[in-house]
């Protein structure tokens, strides 16, 4: 048997490193190179983040059905064309500034006083220009997991989605550990932009890898017989005996899909959680500088995000194991194998709630606990999109995965922007906001990771009342 699948497998995850080291280049020089320039605030950087969350929500309501609609092979070559594009724009930010506002230089930029109108307008300007590039890269992003989830639903049968799945997730936290160790270092050395540039260059690179390799498991000549029958292997009998003959499926509706229990499982499930790993994925270093002093730049700052990302990559691997070992060891169908096991992973974030007053002894700690809560995230989310494979028809996977990103991309814009205001106001008040023995912006950073810290207990009950048994749904 030849053993092609994993080879678009290994496609899926470059994409999806890709994807969250375009996403990351913000997060790694706002605080230390970019604030500086246009006089940020957090509040501006979370209104940055957070409608960037807006838009990516509402790019995924289209995404799914775009990828569904397109095919998977064109869906993901002009999703991946367009949020690098979008990637690489975030470089003429510093000109186009300059230009509307009548400054000669970055440094004219930078010179102008702290508070002042001037230094207001800058960063009024700046910030919708930034926005108008995260639109753009929010737009291509939103079809990398539809188009990814139906390639692994197309390439795997059901039993190794899950694995194959956080094997393509890891891809977002590789993404996140290369991004500390290489963005940081691109910025001091050549400037923030061309930090921009370089990466975003790398998915022009997959696009050409992508055209060459990916068809079909039929149409594809890598794939033999023997590796197309294991793939294949959930189709009946009758169906095997017969394919050729057989009809395409019949896509759901798209607002029939709204119909169902399991969609809004997935959608609770997403919305519920996603949030939570885009405010580590964004506020991580800004977190170690303003706590801790160190900055993105700085060697201790880098192998604090670089451990941090090191064990989500490391331990989210192993979620895909976990729902396996149910379903072939214990016997449960494949829904039950991953709801018990997307229990056991929403267990871990409760862990975020020591991180901010051990914090107190080391920055290690944060580091290592944000690292466990970010690890019990992937296997979650990944035993969470492979449930659309179990309970839908693949027609329709795009359109779902697409709806729940959507709902995700809702939870992290609140998370997001209400963090950024909240920061801003906390720091602000000093020592009479208080919480759990912190005072002004520590006292924030305890609230916000208190709210992750129980946000996937409650995303599961909630799945769990919906969809409390395995229920596939047909198409007639």
């Amino acid at each position: 048997m030849s053993n092609f699948r994993w080879v678009i497998c290994a496609l899926l995850f470059l994409a999806t490193t890709v994807n969250y080291m375009d996403r990351q280049v913000l997060s790694l020089t706002w605080k230390d190179f970019i604030a500086v320039d246009f006089h940020w605030t957090d509040a501006d950087y979370g209104t940055i983040t957070g409608l960037f969350s807006l838009f990516y929500a509402i790019a995924n309501l289209f995404a799914g059905k775009f990828i569904d609609w397109m095919g998977t092979k064109r869906g993901y070559l002009i999703a991946i064309f367009v949020w690098s594009t979008g990637a690489v724009l975030h470089a003429g930010c510093g000109w186009a500034a300059m230009q509307i506002e009548g400054y000669d230089s970055i440094a004219a930029l930078r010179a102008v006083q702290a508070g002042s109108d001037a230094a207001v307008a800058i960063a009024t300007v700046s910030v919708y220009l930034f926005l108008s590039c995260r639109l753009i890269l929010a737009v291509g992003e939103a079809g990398n997991f539809p188009a990814a989830i139906k390639a692994t639903a197309e390439y795997f049968p059901k039993k190794d989605r899950a694995f194959s799945t956080s094997i393509f997730n890891s891809g977002a936290s590789v993404g996140a550990l290369a991004a500390p160790a290489t963005i940081p270092l691109l910025a001091r050395a050549w400037g923030w932009e061309m930090a921009f540039i370089i990466i975003g260059v790398l998915g022009y690179v997959w696009m050409g890898l992508w055209m060459w390799l990916y068809e079909k498991p039929r149409q594809n000549k890598r794939v033999n017989q023997a590796e197309l029958n294991y793939i294949e292997q959930d189709n009946d009998l009758a169906e095997a005996q017969n394919r050729d003959q057989v009809k395409e499926e019949k896509a759901i509706p798209f607002f029939k899909c709204f119909t169902f229990k399991q969609t809004w499982a997935f959608l609770v499930g997403k919305f519920m959680t996603d949030g939570v790993w885009w405010f580590f994925l964004f506020w991580a270093p800004a977190y170690f500088s303003d706590q801790y002093g160190y900055t993105s730049d700085s060697t201790m700052g880098i192998l604090l995000i670089f451990t941090l990302y090191l064990i989500v990559t490391v331990l989210s691997i192993g979620g895909g194991y976990l729902p396996k070992y149910f379903v072939e060891k214990r016997g449960m169908n494949p829904y039950l194998g991953r709801m018990r096991a997307m229990l056991i992973f929403a267990c871990f974030p409760v862990l975020g709630l020591f991180a901010q007053p051990l914090g107190a002894y080391s920055a290690w700690w944060p580091a290592i606990l944000i690292g466990l809560l970010g690890a019990g995230h992937q296997a979650w989310s990944a035993n969470l999109f492979s449930t659309i494979g179990d309970m839908f028809p693949k027609s329709t996977i795009g359109t779902i995965v697409g709806l729940g990103t959507m709902t995700g991309g809702f939870g992290s814009m609140a998370i997001n922007m209400g963090s950024g205001k909240f920061f801003t106001w906390a720091a602000g008040q000093g020592s009479a906001f208080s919480f759990f023995g912190f005072e002004g912006k520590p006292a924030a950073y305890m609230v916000v990771f208190c709210i992750c810290a129980v946000a996937y207990l409650i995303g599961w009950c909630i799945m769990k009342t919906l969809v409390p048994k395995y229920k596939p749904i047909v198409v007639e």
